[in-house]
């Protein structure tokens, strides 16, 4: 895998201009543009319900806009499998396969038996899994098994990684350890990434740009950049803790309009 320098052109370029949906009458997302730059993190957070999940099945394609539209351009290297791939909260992984075998799962019927083991191998070198390779995923902890679902994520090699908080079923500590590692490995792949979390301390220490949508509708309340590489953001960095505690704010603010108005709402 590449190792390229922040900035590098090495993944898609994702502009959502005017995105909007509903369910039914219900509008969940409204008038959403935005500019997820190649090789760079997208964290899209807010309060509970205002659409993130919503927004990221958009972006990879798995649901319509009711309005707007979402645009991808950019190289793809020739060894990308499939432009965006998905990680979940819930590992999704095969529980009648080895770790290995997960992992390969993606690559079945697009590389050879030879090109498929050596990919797995570089994948489980890279994610620290190499020793559990056949292992079973019941004899993995949460931590391990999410490993495995990024390993096979990045197997594909894809332009764009989209992470629908994929740390949020695990302790705190696997979780900030994982963090770590999440980072690193999205340093490597050099994709554009689009990482969805209630967790404001992933999102800035993975986001090169966080995305605070409001209540639902959500809306694109501010976008905050952070102009850091990903490479040496810690959990006690107090420019890092100020951005976190901003974030804060605008979400509790957010909530509290909303207890006004269930207050002030007519019986």
């Amino acid at each position: 895998m590449a190792n390229p320098a922040m900035g590098d052109e090495t993944g898609l370029r994702l502009t959502l201009d005017r995105v909007g949906h509903r369910y039914g009458a219900m509008p969940v997302l409204r008038d959403i543009t935005l500019a997820a730059e190649p090789g760079q993190v997208m964290v899209l957070v807010g309060p509970s319900g205002c659409g993130k999940s919503t927004l990221l099945a958009i972006i990879g394609g798995m649901l319509a806009p009711t309005e707007g539209s979402v645009r991808c351009a950019g190289d793809i290297a020739p060894d990308c499998l499939n432009p965006l791939t998905y990680v979940f909260q819930d590992f999704a992984l095969l529980p009648w396969r080895t770790v290995a075998a997960n992992v390969a799962l993606v690559l079945e019927g697009r590389l050879n038996r030879a090109d498929r083991a050596a990919r797995v191998a570089e994948l489980l070198a890279l994610t620290g899994l190499a020793e559990f390779a056949n292992a079973w995923p019941r004899q993995l902890s949460g931590g391990m098994r999410q490993r495995v679902g990024i390993a096979r994520a990045l197997a594909v090699r894809p332009a764009c990684l989209l992470l629908d908080e994929p740390l949020s079923a695990l302790d705190a500590q696997t979780r900030d350890l994982l963090l770590e590692e999440l980072s690193r490995l999205i340093t490597a792949a050099g994709t554009t990434t689009i990482y969805v979390t209630h967790n404001l301390s992933e999102a800035v220490r993975l986001g090169h740009q966080i995305v605070v949508l409001s209540r639902r509708p959500g809306e694109v309340r501010e976008v905050l950049r952070i102009d850091r590489p990903l490479a040496g953001r810690g959990a006690t960095d107090a420019d890092l803790i100020a951005i976190e505690q901003r974030l804060w704010r605008m979400i509790r603010d957010d909530a509290a309009v909303a207890q006004r108005e269930r207050v002030d709402a007519p019986a």
